[in-house]
């Protein structure tokens, strides 16, 4: 009688726990589709101050300081750093600023392009298409190892079309822009005449050029990371149900905005180990406390340097003369 007793209390606990959980995911799922419907297509104003050829770049001093973190294995060692002083765009590559290097040199992004299946054989026929890996929030998971219930390759899913061939940038101007490779964030530096940030510089401008800058576990108030349970549950606390316009959340100390969160952003540096890989930075929206807890200056991840993703994109650097 006992254990008939104990088993009914575990039933009941866990149709009521159920029941909870059903509701949360149906209020955080309401919450989501009402900010997604209601969110702002701008955040920023245009920039001031900087000299013409900088406009929407800020001067970054040089320094010392250590580079790294405890927190996941790859972020170790801990090591010594020194980088000059540099500018650096104070947001993420938007839509229209890369629309307009397209505009004018008539690129087609590596997403666009027939898929090398030589570079890489067995694929499946799906892969085989020109396309980008896409978040697409599912309803439920069995466990968190299989990333393939919440991420999948859309063919046609492009810069333009980031969300696959149905969806648009229309009237997203001011959105980061993203489903970009590697080649294609450099060869936008190129177009601007400047280059992608090696690992260092960016974790350096991170830390807002501060050597004794702490490196937090929390949560930041002040950047576009995942609010629930991921990646059922979408509570969006902080107003974005997605990827936010850029410069919606406070800038660090040195004026520079998404550092941390919204999209993880590509360096020039190869990651160590993993032939085909760049470095990337900054977590993105998808990162919570419960997984990828990535939303610090020393946090890093190998990224397949051909393989465009809708939570990743870019900013440039110049190495020029101090303002």
């Amino acid at each position: 009688m006992k254990a008939r007793w104990i088993a009914g209390s575990v039933l009941l606990v866990l149709v009521a726990l159920g029941a909870a959980g059903a509701n949360l995911w149906m209020q955080g799922g309401r919450e989501a589709s009402r900010l997604a419907e209601a969110e702002r297509m701008s955040c920023l104003p245009p920039s001031a101050g900087a000299p013409a050829a900088r406009a929407g770049m800020v001067w970054v001093p040089g320094g010392t300081f250590t580079m790294g973190d405890t927190f996941y294995p790859e972020e170790e060692p801990l090591r010594e750093a020194t980088v000059e002083g540099f500018w650096m765009d104070r947001t993420e590559v938007t839509n229209a600023e890369f629309a307009a290097f397209v505009d004018a040199t008539g690129y087609v992004t590596v997403p666009e392009r027939p898929v090398d299946t030589v570079a890489h054989p067995g694929l499946p026929p799906e892969m085989q298409k020109p396309g980008a890996v896409v978040f697409i929030m599912p309803n439920d998971v069995s466990g968190m190892g299989d990333i393939s219930q919440w991420w999948q390759y859309v063919p046609g899913a492009n810069w333009r079309h980031p969300g696959g061939p149905d969806t648009s940038i229309e009237g997203r101007e001011r959105f980061p822009v993203t489903a970009i490779a590697h080649e294609d964030a450099r060869a936008y530096a190129e177009w601007k005449g400047r280059v992608l940030p090696s690992e260092a510089q960016w974790e350096w401008a991170a830390r807002a050029a501060d050597p004794d800058a702490p490196s937090s576990r929390t949560q930041p108030r002040e950047a576009n990371t995942w609010q629930g349970i991921f990646p059922v549950i979408n509570e969006a606390e902080d107003g974005f149900a997605g990827i936010a316009p850029v410069g919606c959340f406070e800038p660090n100390a040195l004026g520079l905005y998404d550092m941390i969160g919204n999209l993880w952003e590509w360096t020039a540096d190869a990651y160590e180990g993993a032939p085909g890989t760049r470095v990337i930075k900054g977590g993105s929206w998808l990162c919570a406390p419960s997984y990828c807890l990535r939303y610090r200056p020393g946090a890093r991840q190998p990224q397949e340097a051909d393989l465009a993703t809708t939570h990743l994109g870019f900013r440039t650097i110049e190495t020029s003369a101090a303002p």
